[in-house]
């Protein structure tokens, strides 16, 4: 039988984990901050936890943030554009509105732009529900400063987050029509799946080929997709996946895995399209990933 703590553990990892990924959006360092998670459980004296799913989340959360300020100075040496690790999602994470939309792809984008400590404000607020008092003790600051930084942070991501919630049948509709205008070749169904503004974010990590900064505009992001599907398409496949909780579509070349597209909607119209090549960031699309709150 299983001791106690390892059992509190267990019972809890996959919230660890998708605490980790929510604020690093990287899931090979999201698994390396579980991993120390539990070394640091696993030395705590439980008769003095009152809590043990609080705790967790705290040590998570701390070594996370660490780990995020590391992640930032990394990125800064990153060839080309960075984008989050893309994940196989279990269909169940769809049911959960909100956990999916805090892990799409576009989300963790906007999560990006805000600073470590707002970060994990934002992230144990709104999607975990985590009590001002707790988040205060984890971060190190005053509730009343968690509860001006949660308001900041709100603010922030309110104004970059998508203009209106989509399901995920909206996205799989979208992403239908634009698979099949890229296969075809069809430039006029393509411009009309895809926004005015649109921007396509490639990340090949230095590794893979990729557009080195975004491409903007329907007109060029319409054509570069054309033009580079129609050179690749006699040996690769296009097929529809459950990434990070919202349909996506996954390139096969040669029947290998190359390339994970996910995308962002607004009003209707695919305005962001992320591409991920780096295959040191596809390891997690091999096998389905339980996400919980």
């Amino acid at each position: 039988m299983a001791e106690p703590a390892t059992e509190d553990f267990l019972a809890h990892r996959n919230l660890l984990f998708t605490v980790a990924y929510e604020m690093l959006g990287s899931a090979a360092d999201a698994e390396d901050v579980v991993q120390e998670t539990w070394l640091r459980w696993a030395g705590v004296d439980l008769d003095e936890v009152r809590d043990r799913r609080a705790y967790l989340v705290r040590i998570t959360t701390r070594q996370a943030l660490s780990r995020l300020r590391a992640l930032g100075r990394r990125k800064e040496s990153y060839v080309g554009s960075w984008l989050p690790e893309p994940l196989l999602t279990t269909p169940d994470v769809a049911d959960d509105v909100a956990l999916a939309d805090s892990v799409s792809m576009a989300m963790l984008l906007v999560l990006e732009t805000l600073t470590p400590t707002e970060r994990a404000v934002f992230v144990l607020r709104e999607v975990f529900d985590v009590g001002y008092d707790e988040i205060a003790a984890t971060v190190d600051r005053s509730p009343a400063t968690v509860r001006q930084i949660a308001h900041r942070a709100r603010a922030h991501v309110a104004a970059r987050r998508p203009r209106q919630s989509v399901s995920a049948a909206e996205t799989r509709d979208a992403l239908d029509a634009f698979r099949r205008a890229v296969e075809t070749g069809d430039l006029r169904s393509l411009l009309a799946v895809l926004a005015e503004d649109v921007v396509l974010v490639g990340d090949g990590g230095g590794i893979k080929q990729a557009v080195p900064r975004p491409v903007t505009g329907v007109d060029k992001v319409a054509r570069l997709l054309a033009g580079g599907w129609g050179r690749v398409a006699p040996v690769a496949s296009m097929e529809p996946a459950q990434v990070n909780g919202y349909p996506a579509l996954v390139v096969r070349l040669h029947g290998e895995l190359d390339t994970v597209v996910a995308v962002r909607l607004d009003d209707g119209r695919i305005s962001g399209l992320y591409a991920v090549r780096n295959p040191e960031k596809l390891s997690h699309m091999t096998r389905e990933n339980t996400l919980r709150r």
